[in-house]
């Protein structure tokens, strides 16, 4: 398990700036003018903070960037940061500036001098979350211990730090369930280390397959047939609101995906480690609100299964049964996670009756040809809701665009032998396998789906993470869930 650096704040004290042992980093607007600490660093480096500033390499630092200065003469600590970035800065850019001092950690401790930089949050934030390794299976290991990074400034409540580190607590979850392998992470262990949020008080209740079966949730169960893991369901409830209906996540956890009999090429499998990416970040979302003690409602669901081939595993041309009664015939058993979210969908507005639902997963490459790898798809039945996501999405400046629905790509599910076909067409994919799932939405449950397949796993880094797993979605939610509390909504 990753553990973030620990967030400290403290009161500014001037005097201890020359002694610390770690990295510095100083905040230094735009136009160059030097708060009070920045001064102090600058005195005690004998002018090297208003050198640099005054150079064109300043002139030339984009905002939220940073400038390493090694080994100063007259401090203890072994470089001076400098980052550039103006006091009234946007969420964005404060994250970035953030990232970029948690990227140059090096394991070190930092004192940061925001100086009076007004999203101090967002800065310690985007620190924590940049400073990400996921090294469980290397042979070092995980770090014995993590950093601390300390946030000196004259108004420390101005910083909730608790806040902060439940946000980044949860996305690093997210992060590692979806870098794991699937021979550690398989539906068993996936489920034990959801289990194991009962000690931050969420409620969690496991499913095994003789409940699913009782359930009548043969979808799920067809997709696991073929596998030796047990297939599961997953249940978490945090109850910090009063009496009323909670939100629903409901998020696929396929732990990997071979296609089934529909097997997928060779090339490129490795990385279906990353197919339970939904339940991932759904999990994430369900820690940080235990941490935090959202004073919200929220269940979490998330079908776990292993798409496997198999002489007992499901064949192109079955007819399976699912929860909600309707018949579906498999055209392509690589066309999975639209059959585990359907039974959980329907379970989960049976059971909870929830004010919204939002499911989660990764589930088709039709998105990342649409929107590529910088926005996940948004589908819903409902404007409010929808708009309310991707208001939240775009503070918290995760990717997400909203994708259309309609009658015509319903159309392409029709099946001469079952209610329907588990697939379309090629063209419009991923608003096709979004057309499936609607048909298990009840009549007035608002309903958002999100294909997260191109923004769960990326091949670059991006602002905020490293190589991999992103743990998109985590912050969003974590905001919607906030927005609709305060409306009275959750």
């Amino acid at each position: 398990m990753t553990t973030p650096a620990t967030l400290s704040v403290t009161h500014l004290d001037l005097d201890a700036i020359a002694t610390f042992n770690g990295r510095v980093a100083v905040i230094v607007p735009t136009d160059g003018k030097l708060s009070a600490p920045a001064q102090r660093v600058n005195k005690l480096t004998k002018g090297a903070v208003k050198r640099f500033v005054a150079s064109d390499a300043f002139e030339a630092l984009a905002e939220g960037g940073l400038q390493e200065l090694a080994f100063p003469v007259g401090l203890e600590a072994e470089a001076v940061l400098i980052i550039k970035l103006d006091r009234t800065a946007g969420t964005q850019l404060a994250r970035k500036a953030g990232a970029a001092i948690g990227a140059a950690l090096n394991k070190k401790d930092a004192l940061v001098l925001s100086g009076s930089v007004k999203r101090a949050s967002d800065v310690a934030l985007g620190a924590l979350l940049k400073a990400y390794a996921f090294t469980d299976h290397k042979s070092e290991g995980p770090a014995a211990e993590v950093p601390t990074v300390t946030f000196a400034v004259s108004k420390p409540e101005d910083i909730d730090a608790d806040a902060v580190t439940a946000l980044a607590q949860g996305v690093f979850f997210t992060r590692d369930l979806v870098s794991e392998p699937a021979n550690v992470l398989t539906t068993t262990e996936f489920a034990s280390r959801l289990k194991d949020l009962e000690t931050l008080g969420v409620e969690v209740e496991v499913l095994e397959e003789s409940d699913l079966e009782a359930l009548g949730m043969r979808t799920l169960l067809a997709v696991g047939q073929g596998s030796r893991s047990p297939s599961k369901v997953v249940v978490m409830q945090w109850k910090g609101g009063q009496d009323e209906a909670p939100l629903a996540l409901v998020g696929k956890g396929v732990v990997f995906d071979t296609g089934g009999i529909s097997i997928k090429p060779a090339g490129g499998m490795e990385d279906m480690t990353m197919d339970m990416g939904g339940a991932g970040v759904v999990s994430g979302v369900m820690k940080s609100l235990a941490l935090r003690k959202a004073p919200a409602n929220v269940v979490g669901l998330v079908g776990i299964v292993e798409n496997m081939p198999d002489g007992n595993a499901i064949r192109p041309g079955d007819v399976i049964k699912s929860m909600k009664g309707d018949t579906v015939e498999i055209i392509n058993t690589d066309a999975e996670g639209r059959m585990v979210l359907c039974d959980v969908m329907w379970y989960t507005q049976e059971r909870f009756a929830p004010s919204g639902m939002i499911d989660l997963a990764t589930l088709t490459g039709a998105i990342i040809v649409g929107l590529g790898h910088e926005n996940a798809g948004v589908f819903s039945n409902n404007d409010a809701f929808c708009n309310a996501f991707l208001k939240s999405a775009s503070t918290e400046s995760e990717g997400a665009w909203r994708m259309p629905l309609g009658q015509a790509y319903d159309d392409q599910l029709k099946s001469h032998i079952a209610d329907m076909k588990n697939v379309g067409t090629r063209a419009g994919g991923s608003i096709t396998a979004a057309q499936y799932l609607q048909r298990f939405v009840k009549d007035g449950t608002p309903w958002i789906h999100l294909d997260i397949a191109g923004v769960a796993s990326v091949k670059a880094p991006t602002d905020l993470s490293p190589k991999g797993a992103t743990g998109w979605g985590v912050l969003a939610l974590n905001r919607l869930i906030d927005d609709l509390t305060a409306a009275g909504e959750a």
